[in-house]
């Protein structure tokens, strides 16, 4: 039995942890516009940190072809699947989605017989909009979107054990939804095994879905963020008082170890996307969360300067473990704002080969960082810093990585 041709377009987290888990029974095609990523892959060196991800890159199974040919990655695909980055423009409070109107419009261009899905996030009812311009190209095109749930460090774990499954269709037409059918099949074929709840809905309820799913998890951060600051300021034990409230089971006891923050790629932009796809509906809930976001930034900066230091230094930009993405860290508001008040501050983070982070200086010595700080902020504790607790601020309340 042939395999499908698969292209993929993005290697980030998204497209590539994918791209690695369907090449073990599909030809998939990748596509970047630097070939030396594209070299990289090809010696099975993976351009994300997850710690699944190097044995399906090196399985004899995977057929990973890279390209920066999109035409060529895409003529005869039974899928082409969008996973470009959507960042947040604050100017005009929307994704920016230019890059995955670039692609589509080619691909309706030079591939009209394939099937179109997005897998970047996108605005409330942005795949409907697309979806009448490409039709304007191609009276037949096939546009699906496909919300993904995965986790920066672990998204090859969520590609195989996914939460859910959810198919968007910008149309109720019989060829959509079969469409529809066939990639949820697909997906499922990466999964494990196990039983995976299915949904096939409209593109704009899909693309609720994830920007509610993901403002959820930010209000339950901030949630436990506020009850952090709450007990510090009051010298109460948050500890005793997160467990006692999460040992009722309507509760749970997940998302609940303070942080200096939500951060990281989603949940900042996701949660302003929505808040701007509240425009002209009535919200308190939806601002608060984003608002709450500062307000946590500034509690903490405060908490550091009262501790009158001279030398600040940020343990580590990365959000978690696994993980070599430093966009929007929440340590890096806490830093801003340090900075700010005329603090040095110097960083240790080894991920990071620059010389300096925004005009401060990176420390490559571990043992120098933490003699010359005065104060170590650390969003997680690390056996790094061990036998330097007294110098040590941090909400890491449960010490998870």
């Amino acid at each position: 039995m042939s395999r499908k041709k698969i292209a993929v377009i993005g290697v980030g987290y998204v497209g590539f942890s994918l791209a690695v888990v369907i090449s073990q029974f599909c030809d998939v095609w990748i596509v970047n516009k630097h070939q030396e990523k594209l070299d990289s892959i090809a010696k099975g060196i993976s351009p994300i940190a997850d710690p699944d991800i190097h044995g399906y890159l090196s399985s004899p199974l995977a057929q990973i072809t890279g390209t920066l040919d999109l035409a060529e990655a895409c003529r005869g695909a039974e899928y082409v699947v969008i996973a470009t980055p959507t960042n947040y423009d604050e100017e005009r409070s929307y994704f920016d989605t230019s890059s995955v109107e670039e692609v589509a419009v080619s691909i309706a261009h030079f591939a009209p017989e394939t099937t179109i899905v997005i897998k970047s996030t996108v605005p409330v009812g942005y795949t409907t909009g697309l979806f009448t311009m490409l039709k304007e190209i191609n009276p037949q095109v096939r546009l699906l979107f496909s919300p993904e749930f995965s986790r920066e460090g672990h998204a090859v774990f969520d590609t195989l054990h996914p939460s859910r499954i959810i198919i968007g269709i910008p149309e109720e037409t019989e060829a959509l939804r079969k469409q529809a059918n066939s990639f949820a099949e697909l997906l499922f074929e990466c999964t494990s095994g196990e039983l995976v709840q299915t949904m096939i809905m409209s593109s704009t309820e899909a693309e609720a879905v994830k920007l509610f799913s993901n403002t959820y998890l930010a209000m339950r951060v901030a949630f436990f963020n506020e009850l952090d600051s709450y007990a510090e300021a009051r010298s109460l034990d948050t500890k005793n008082v997160i467990e006692g409230v999460c040992l009722d089971p309507r509760i749970g006891n997940y998302y609940n170890n303070p942080s200096f923050g939500y951060g990281g790629y989603c949940l900042p932009k996701d949660t302003k996307q929505l808040l701007a796809n509240y425009a002209d509906v009535p919200n308190n809930l939806i601002a608060a969360i984003v608002n709450s976001n500062s307000t946590r930034k500034d509690f903490i900066a405060q908490q550091i300067l009262a501790r009158n230091p001279k030398t600040v230094g940020i343990y580590r930009l990365v959000m978690k473990e696994n993980s070599d993405n430093f966009r929007s860290s929440a340590i890096q508001g806490v830093m801003k704002r340090i900075k700010a008040k005329g603090i040095k501050v110097i960083v240790y983070e080894p991920k990071y080969k620059e010389e300096e982070f925004f005009h401060s200086q990176v420390i490559r010595s571990l043992d120098e960082f933490k003699n010359l700080s005065d104060v170590i902020v650390a969003n997680r504790m690390n056996d790094d810093l061990k036998g330097f607790e007294s110098k040590v601020y941090t909400r890491d309340i449960f010490n998870e990585s």
